[in-house]
């Protein structure tokens, strides 16, 4: 049983996905995003391949903690994720993935044009790694 991570964003949802142990996150792919019904259909072929536990959607909130117009669309593409595929969403806190994984990318010495490729795939997989760690320490 594995858990899917998704970076949702207005343009892209970065996709990561757990180890069958639940230890650590892989990066797997970035969706363009063109209607909720396509990137559903998109998300559907990525998820048959696996036998999800559970998803894990970033919550962008405000640098103050408070829930922000991002995190609302975030929420809400959670909650007709749930209906849509049955599969329990948790929401996790996702402040600063994004600039840690430009960071990565930078200190990698990676291209403009290839961080531009692959932030929203590391920003999911800073998401579902924090998650595997906070259950992994209350295990």
């Amino acid at each position: 049983m594995r858990y899917i991570g998704l970076d949702v964003g207005d343009r892209t949802i970065g996709v990561a996905v757990s180890d069958p142990l639940g230890y650590t996150a892989q990066g797997i792919t970035t969706v363009r995003r063109k209607s909720l019904e396509k990137d559903f259909e998109k998300l559907r072929e990525i998820f048959k391949d696996y036998e999800i536990l559970g998803i894990v959607v970033g919550l962008p909130k405000n640098m103050n903690g408070t829930i922000g117009p991002q995190a609302e669309k975030a929420m809400e593409f959670g909650r007709v994720l749930e209906e849509e595929f049955g599969h329990k969403v948790i929401y996790w806190d996702e402040r600063l993935t994004t600039m840690a994984a430009h960071r990565a990318m930078l200190e990698a010495d990676m291209s403009r044009k290839k961080r531009k490729t692959l932030v929203d795939k590391i920003a999911a997989t800073y998401i579902l790694q924090g998650y595997l760690d906070k259950i992994s320490s209350t295990k």
